[in-house]
């Protein structure tokens, strides 16, 4: 099993020197073979957008910086980062000396590109800048209130309607749970959808987001079903799929999966 020597629901000694050895890679395609994805060409444009609110190292004169960070992994990698490992990668940093946070961001994005086997990107900001914070993305329209009854908590991807007119919209629901596949600790988030095609009866999107509410699963496998299944069982002309998880250990993460090669706007949801 590729999560055997995962640091996931072991104790950890959190390091005391640079470490990118810590960093553990998990293959991708056994996900996407599950999900019937089997030739290697993913019907989709996306990456792994990941927040991370504990960054600190030393400057020179021994004093620490802080700063928060935006790290860009693309969907087309070969491999996700775990995300207890991404943690304690960047606790590794925290008694390291860099002159500049260009050196910073110049080794981050070689141990990250090393680890996931494509071009990952950092942004770094500081901690003492305003950043704007919504509820939801502006134009989004809240499906959590639609009437349903609920008796199980599989998801049901047979149970999607889309049909009549085509019509553009953008969905948003915030009651995405999932559990993660070691530990079972949940993992919150919202769920993001924006597409073209025929209407999407509200409620039986509703109902099948719901039924993740058992499911174990990495972050990203859970966009990437979410995505084949609208695409298989909706027939959208066009459509993305993202979810703004909330943090864990200082980190969040934020798979976006679209038909279209651009990537949505990044918004800092009020949860994160």
């Amino acid at each position: 099993m590729a999560l055997q020597n995962a640091p996931l629901g072991k104790s950890s000694e959190y390091p005391q020197h640079y470490a990118p050895e810590l960093l553990f890679p998990v293959p991708r395609l056994d996900n996407r073979q599950r999900i019937g994805l089997v030739d290697g060409r993913w019907p989709w444009f996306g990456g792994d957008v990941w927040q991370a609110w504990e960054l600190s190292w030393l400057r020179p004169n021994g004093v620490p910086a802080v700063a928060w960070g935006i790290f860009r992994i693309p969907a087309a990698s070969p491999f996700l980062i775990e995300s207890k490992s991404f943690k304690l990668y960047l606790n590794s940093l925290n008694q390291a000396t860099f002159s500049d946070p260009s050196q910073v961001i110049e080794l981050v994005e070689r141990d990250l590109s090393s680890a996931s086997g494509a071009a990952v990107t950092c942004q770094l900001y500081s901690v003492d800048e305003t950043a704007h914070i919504a509820p939801r993305p502006s134009g989004y329209e809240l499906i959590d209130d639609e009437p349903i009854e609920v008796a199980g908590y599989e998801p049901c991807p047979g149970k999607l309607v889309a049909e009549g007119e085509t019509v553009t919209e953008s969905l948003c629901s915030h009651l995405l749970k999932s559990n993660c596949p070691v530990t079972g600790q949940p993992d919150w988030g919202t769920l993001l959808i924006h597409y073209t095609g025929p209407k999407i009866d509200r409620a039986s999107l509703l109902h099948y987001v719901v039924g993740f509410r058992q499911k174990q699963d990495f972050h990203e496998h859970c966009v990437e079903t979410v995505f084949t299944d609208l695409m298989a069982y909706c027939k959208p002309e066009s459509l993305t799929v993202s979810a703004h998880y909330t943090r864990r250990g200082g980190l969040d993460i934020n798979p976006w999966r679209s038909t279209e090669a651009s990537a949505p706007a990044m918004v800092r949801l009020i949860r994160q």
